[in-house]
């Protein structure tokens, strides 16, 4: 078993992963760099909400930022995190079982 703490920090992880509004900015950034506007008008959120969930992505190493002047350009931090939101994405792609409560049967 891992150390107890390393157990809290992947929880921690797992959480932040858990808000839709910040797995939205994590697969916006899928596809690479973008700004703080780029990523609130991908993901609908205002820039304030977008700026606030990056700060807290970024204090636990989800998401690393690129400064050019007064740009602020994000990025997911490692292919670690690429790895696990990439897996995420494909699994719920192909499984009906998540949310039985939404199925037509």
């Amino acid at each position: 078993m891992p150390a107890e703490e390393d157990v809290v920090d992947t929880a921690d992880v797992f959480g932040l992963l858990g808000d839709p509004r910040r797995l939205k900015l994590l697969v916006a950034l899928l596809d690479g760099e973008l700004c703080v506007c780029d990523l609130a008008a991908v993901t609908g959120m205002s820039e304030s909400a977008t700026s606030h969930a990056l700060r807290l992505l970024r204090a636990h190493r989800v998401v690393a930022v690129r400064r050019d002047g007064r740009m602020a350009y994000y990025r997911l931090d490692d292919a670690h995190v690429r790895m696990l939101v990439d897996l995420a994405v494909a699994h719920t792609e192909h499984t009906d079982a998540i949310h039985p409560e939404r199925s037509d049967a």
